[in-house]
């Protein structure tokens, strides 16, 4: 009986009828694909130059970490001037209660929390403080990230495993901790990944391996959750910064300084608000930067080595003779 249905499933399949039925199909999803390819790039190309409107954030509750300087700092600053509810996470208390009170002085909506984001079981103890006493969190910014800067056998196995603790694997164990509400409501998860997490630089390889995986780590996410149709209910931008001028970088060098100056993180916030507000997928800061790299990947990798050495932009290692 088994052999007579393979037999007959043999039969079909040889079945001239539907050898033509199954070219038919295939030539009509070829042809929905190139027309979709067509209008996905001419949709591309238009917002290039007209972007998607900014959508409000007023009234949303906004996660932040790494809100004690820099970067976190301006980012809390600008979404609660913008009518958000800003929840402000750093380990360095002083700090972040130096930024909400700056918050609270502007008349605008803060908390502050301190949390180790290197430590999975502080994030879910925090996580549930703040979903009793501030609500549930509808956009999460992953800003957190240290950059020790020196070649690669000169850091320790200790400083290695922190800066994936804390530039990666918290960003695991933020989404594990908000995701779950965000997917009953709605959600932006906001990646801060860098240009580092796109071209590999000296004195920076652990530090460009972490980025790498933030990036591999939002893409993977947002494809999963497409998949399983909640494209529309959260939403994923992750941010490729050039070098911010907030004390991570100690010794950047670059050739062209006008064109390639050190970003103020007050810019570099009000991108990354723009980004998000604006729902897009990917950015980098400057803008052009993602292009460029885009472009140049379509030539041999040794016109990218061309062009990073004719641009000869990176950081020198931050160690002293003493130390080295």
């Amino acid at each position: 009986m088994e052999q007579n249905s393979r037999n007959h499933v043999g039969v079909q399949s040889n079945n001239p009828g539907a050898r033509v039925y199954a070219a038919i199909v295939l030539i009509f999803d070829l042809c929905v694909i190139f027309a979709q390819w067509t209008y996905f790039v001419f949709e591309g190309i238009y917002q290039l130059f007209k972007p998607p409107t900014e959508k409000s954030v007023s009234g949303d509750i906004v996660l932040i970490t790494g809100t004690g300087h820099g970067i976190g700092r301006e980012l809390a600053l600008q979404y609660s001037a913008l009518g958000a509810t800003v929840v402000c996470w750093d380990i360095n208390e002083e700090g972040n209660k130096e930024t909400v009170s700056e918050i609270r002085a502007r008349k605008g909506k803060a908390h502050a929390y301190v949390c180790d984001v290197s430590r999975r079981d502080a994030i879910l103890e925090v996580a549930k403080k703040v979903k009793t006493e501030v609500g549930t969190v509808t956009i999460l910014v992953n800003n957190a990230g240290i950059m020790p800067c020196h070649p690669f056998l000169q850091h320790s196995e200790a400083e290695i495993r922190k800066i994936f603790d804390i530039n990666v694997l918290a960003h695991f164990w933020m989404m594990q901790a908000f995701l779950p509400d965000m997917i009953k409501n709605h959600g932006h998860i906001v990646s801060l990944s860098s240009m580092a997490g796109i071209v590999g630089l000296q004195n920076l390889v652990p530090y460009c391996g972490s980025k790498f995986a933030v990036r591999g780590l939002a893409e993977a996410m947002n494809e999963e959750l497409r998949m399983q149709g909640m494209v529309e209910k959260i939403k994923f931008t992750t941010i490729y910064p050039y070098m911010v001028d907030t004390g991570l970088c100690k010794k950047p060098y670059m050739r062209f300084k006008n064109l390639m100056k050190l970003i103020r993180p007050d810019e570099a916030a009000a991108a990354i608000i723009s980004a998000q507000r604006r729902e897009l997928v990917e950015a980098s800061i400057p803008k052009y930067l993602l292009y460029l790299n885009g472009f140049t990947r379509l030539f041999p990798i040794k016109c990218g080595v061309l062009l990073k050495d004719f641009f000869n932009s990176g950081v020198h290692s931050d160690l002293t003779e003493e130390t080295k």
